[in-house]
């Protein structure tokens, strides 16, 4: 893949609020991941297939295991199943409008959110919600990380967590690239290590396969609803894994009729279809642990949910003791590093992205994703993966509130009312820093979920909180956007460029223009119409990036009605 760089030309110097030396330094820092930007044609140059194929490695999550077999143990197969069939289900729905529109419009979702319910400063929100999913997951997948070198070399658990956590950071500094290889290399050797001895296992013994169909864990052995609620619910809470794949699929490039099915193909698998994969990957857990469990050692109790003694077990039923180990230590570190340089990569553009803009300052995004690592590493000391059931069930919650408002939004208040802007915006200025249909949704559905979830609305409701999440704010969305009849999504509707931000398929313009705070050149879609005239008069531009880092409004359009841009920029230097 081809990396090409924003062409430079030489800044228009200038005294100004914005540090033009910080946005320049932002402007370039980013240019490698296009951190809280959209992601412009010049840096997408990857096909859809190798977007996709990329976007794919990252699920090679470990935690799918732990997963499926802690709700496998706590509810029995069926129960199991069928939650994870529901789970992936609402979550390929909930998916597909989000991963839509980062896709075809080149957004990560905090840019996303921005324009669908949320306001500018509104999806700072959602954007912690995210990090915080981003934390929790890079220290389930370092804990099996140190589960594995604790078990193949002796090595303690602390000693663990600190080489788990350390050994991503020089991937994760070098952004997409770097991930794209990553990536690509390492995925045949993941499916050659975990499928191989599985089917082995399948196919030579049906046993197995008849005690999986028929474990009943610690139920009764009936099916029943709240057993397979309280199953998605933990499923629930991988939800956010959806913003990690944005994170890849946004650079994919534009859809034209030539590239239409390839396109498609690698939206759909590695956008809203990457939870198929996990959702089986869940299903795997239950029978490894059930393997262990009925076939191996009963005694084996909650150390069946962790991986390295699923993987390290069904290794010794084909291979020497000593080979068994090592390979199960392999496949653990590949996946681990797999997965947790994504998490440590999207976790750092998430909190460089609210750093940003609340302090108006872009310090570098390293120095986010040692924050992210640091986070990560407390929770790991923490032992989180012995709560991993629970934990994950808590913040579920938050999560379908935060992600079905905004794909309620984009599918109902865009689509069918037609309330909430068409085309997704971002831009500061063209949005009110605050809306208040996504803000109460999340708020209203958030509260009412986890009050059921701590058991105030009764011993019977507390199964279900998660579905109380989704329904509240697939409900409440489009109430809200109904009752403020959509004033608070557009502060303006025009950005004061002439040219059309789509071009005739349909697909953000790759027109270039100029920012004359910063000196860099930015695509359409990226820009707006300066409220402050040049020297003579003439139109200046200026990047989202440089709005971001002004804290004067100086350089930001007045709202609709309110005058000539030139004119309130004007009254604003004699106020």
């Amino acid at each position: 893949m081809t990396h090409v760089r924003n062409a430079v030309v030489t800044p228009h110097r200038e005294i100004c609020p914005v540090s033009t030396d910080n946005a320049r330094a932002a402007a370039e820092d980013s240019l490698e991941d296009y951190a809280f930007r959209y992601v412009p044609r010049t840096f997408r140059r990857w096909s859809a297939a190798s977007v996709g194929a990329t976007a794919l490695g990252s699920i090679a999550f470990l935690a799918d295991f732990s997963i499926g077999a802690s709700i496998g143990i706590d509810h029995g197969t069926p129960n199991a199943v069928l939650g994870i069939v529901f789970a992936s289900v609402v979550i390929v729905i909930v998916g597909v409008p989000v991963a839509y529109y980062a896709a075809r419009y080149n957004l990560d979702l905090d840019l996303i959110a921005r324009g669908s319910g949320f306001g500018y400063y509104g999806s700072i929100i959602t954007t912690v919600i995210f990090a915080g999913f981003t934390c929790i997951f890079f220290a389930l997948e370092g804990a099996i990380m140190a589960q594995g070198l604790q078990v193949a070399t002796g090595m303690p658990l602390w000693l663990g967590y600190l080489v788990s956590t350390v050994v991503v950071i020089p991937i994760v500094i070098y952004g997409m690239r770097a991930l794209e290889r990553l990536q690509f290399w390492t995925t045949p050797l993941w499916l050659t290590l975990a499928l191989l001895p599985l089917l082995w296992i399948v196919v030579s013994d049906p046993e197995a396969v008849r005690a999986f169909t028929s474990f009943t864990g610690d139920s009764d052995g009936s099916i029943s609803f709240g057993a397979v609620v309280s199953s998605a619910a933990v499923c629930f809470a991988l939800t956010p894994q959806l913003a990690e794949q944005i994170d890849y699929i946004r650079a994919m490039p534009p859809r034209t009729p030539s590239n239409a099915r390839s396109w498609w193909t690698s939206f759909a698998f590695a956008g809203p279809g990457w939870v198929v994969f996990s959702g089986t990957k869940q299903v795997i857990g239950v029978f490894l642990a059930v393997y262990l469990l009925v076939k191996v050692e009963p005694a084996f109790g909650h150390q069946a949910t962790e991986p390295v003694q699923q993987f390290v077990v069904i290794y010794q039923t084909l291979l020497p003791d000593w080979l068994a180990i090592v390979l199960a230590l392999v496949l653990i570190v590949v996946a681990q590093v797999k997965i947790n340089v994504t998490n440590a990569y999207s976790g750092s553009l998430a909190w460089s992205n609210v750093f940003t803009r609340l302090a108006k300052h872009y310090p570098g995004r390293t120095i986010f994703v040692l924050f992210n690592l640091v986070i990560a590493y407390v929770l790991m000391m923490l032992n989180v993966f012995t709560l991993i059931s629970f934990v994950l069930s808590l913040y579920a919650n938050v999560v379908m509130a935060w992600l079905v408002t905004i794909a309620t939004d984009i599918a109902i208040n865009k689509w069918v009312l037609r309330v909430s802007p068409r085309f997704p915006e971002f831009r500061r200025g063209m949005l009110h820093d605050w809306n208040p249909v996504g803000l109460v949704s999340v708020g209203l559905a958030s509260a009412l979920s986890l009050l059921a979830f701590a058991g105030l609305f009764g011993a019977a409701v507390e199964p279900f909180s998660v579905l109380i999440a989704i329904g509240v704010a697939f409900v409440t969305t489009p109430a809200m956007a109904l009752a403020t009849r959509g004033r608070y999504y557009l502060r303006r509707r025009s950005d004061g460029i002439d040219s059309p931000r789509f071009d005739a398929d349909g697909n953000p313009s790759g027109e270039r223009l100029r920012c004359h705070v910063t000196g860099y050149t930015f695509e359409r879609p990226d820009m707006l119409a300066s409220a402050e005239r040049g020297p003579h008069g003439e139109l200046q531009y200026v990047s989202s990036l440089a709005l971001t880092l002004d804290d004067s409004d100086r350089y930001v359009l007045p709202p609709d009605g309110a005058g000539p841009p030139h004119r309130v920029a004007a009254r604003k230097r004699e106020t």
